[in-house]
């Protein structure tokens, strides 16, 4: 299988979109089928916000959403700190993404605001071209506002695609965030996600990221904890078999005292398909009474899947309670037995405990017609019924060829 250094070296032969697409209503090709759920919806399609004249919208309570070219334009001084601010850990992708990103989404909450309805982030590709994609988000939630926001990665009509994102994070003061991800892609794709977290004082943010299908996905997370009492919660759920990759790198900081963290990614893998899990707690000396707890949990179903599994922790602090802790294997004989000694059959029997094992972090997401559906969603993938954009209703797609289910023989 490729690694990413041998993806990245083709770039030169990706396309970047440099001005946006005509404009078409977005839902003559997307139409979310997650009813009750209310979403502001904040569509990109290969890389530009799509808009009919408003490209960034000012709310009566004063949110400001949609463009980040378009934010960058109108409030370049609330803007321009988050695209250069000076942040640890950059790679090479990340200042390619800094220094030629398109445009992206805006999202500024401004103090002691509740948004009430989730920010959906679509992101779409709809080109025969390979198309590199470089799309910038900022999100800043300010002291004591709260927001959800929901961002789907998907595809319509395609060539080969290599998405490189950033997403910029910063939580005010008792400022809380609920992020959640779904990632459903084609074969032919690269997708790299780079989120990086600022906390303040009593900040809370919580991130849920599931991926259905993917080519290649490697998921970076950086998470500061910058004061004390702040929280950071990261749940993350794949499912790949094929010669599918997913990789999740989390590193989370622990910079100021009286902070906790919260970790647990769990993955089933078939076939020769291939996943990571990365995670690295890193314990300042200042950064007493700190709360931390890792694990990775995977199912192999096959001899040739594989799993590169690290937790780790760097700790200089004397006063923490720290955690972390791997399990790889197949699925539990004695669990197996039971069901089917109550008279359910293998396959059944073998499809219950893996969509119980997975379905764990579905129970982690507050937004209830959004869980219900990814619980569905869960079970199609392992039942071999979830294809590309199927949950979607994506249209005048050409989808042959690119079913990816987990093979049922084996449940």
């Amino acid at each position: 299988m490729k690694s990413l250094e041998e993806y990245t070296l083709q770039l030169k032969n990706y396309h970047l979109q440099a001005y946006p697409d005509p404009y078409k209503p977005v839902e003559e090709y997307f139409t979310c089928q997650v009813s009750n759920m209310g979403s502001i919806m904040l569509p990109l399609l290969n890389g530009w916000y799509v808009h009919e004249g408003e490209n960034l919208t000012t709310y009566p309570n004063g949110v400001l959403a949609g463009s980040l070219k378009a934010a960058l334009d109108q409030h370049p001084n609330l803007v321009k700190p988050y695209l250069f601010s000076k942040n640890e850990d950059k790679d090479e992708l990340v200042i390619t993404n800094e220094n030629n990103f398109t445009d992206g989404i805006f999202i500024y909450v401004p103090d002691n605001v509740k948004v009430e309805k989730p920010f959906q982030i679509v992101s779409l590709i709809n080109s025969r071209e390979d198309l590199l994609v470089q799309n910038r988000n900022v999100i800043h939630v300010g002291r004591n506002s709260e927001l959800s926001v929901i961002q789907c990665d998907d595809s319509t009509r395609y060539g080969k695609t290599f998405i490189n994102v950033v997403t910029d994070v910063t939580l005010d003061e008792n400022a809380r965030l609920q992020y959640y991800k779904t990632e459903n892609k084609e074969a032919e794709s690269v997708l790299l996600n780079h989120i990086r977290v600022n906390q303040d004082a009593g900040s809370f943010f919580h991130s849920n990221a599931i991926t259905f299908n993917a080519g290649y996905v490697c998921n970076n997370i950086l998470v500061n904890l910058n004061k004390p009492f702040a929280e950071a919660q990261l749940y993350g759920l794949y499912l790949v078999d094929k010669n599918q990759q997913c990789n999740n790198r989390i590193k989370i900081s622990h910079n100021s005292p009286d902070c906790k963290s919260y970790q647990l990614y769990k993955g089933i893998m078939d076939d020769e398909a291939e996943a990571a899990f990365h995670g690295h707690v890193v314990v300042q000396p200042d950064a007493q009474r700190t709360n931390a707890y890792q694990t990775n949990r995977n199912i192999l179903l096959t001899d040739k899947a594989k799993i590169n599994t690290k937790p780790y922790l760097e700790i200089y602090a004397d006063d923490v309670q720290c955690s972390h802790g791997a399990t790889v294997g197949q699925l539990d004989d004695e669990a197996l037995y039971y069901l089917r000694s109550r008279g359910i059959g293998e396959r059944s029997a073998r499809k219950l405990l893996m969509f119980a094992f997975a379905n764990e972090i579905c129970h982690h997401v507050e937004i209830q017609a959004f869980k219900d559906r990814l619980s569905d969603m869960v079970q199609r993938r392992l039942n071999g019924e979830l294809t590309i954009c199927d949950q979607c209703m994506l249209h005048n797609s050409d989808q042959s060829g690119l079913i990816f289910p987990i093979d049922p023989s084996k449940l």
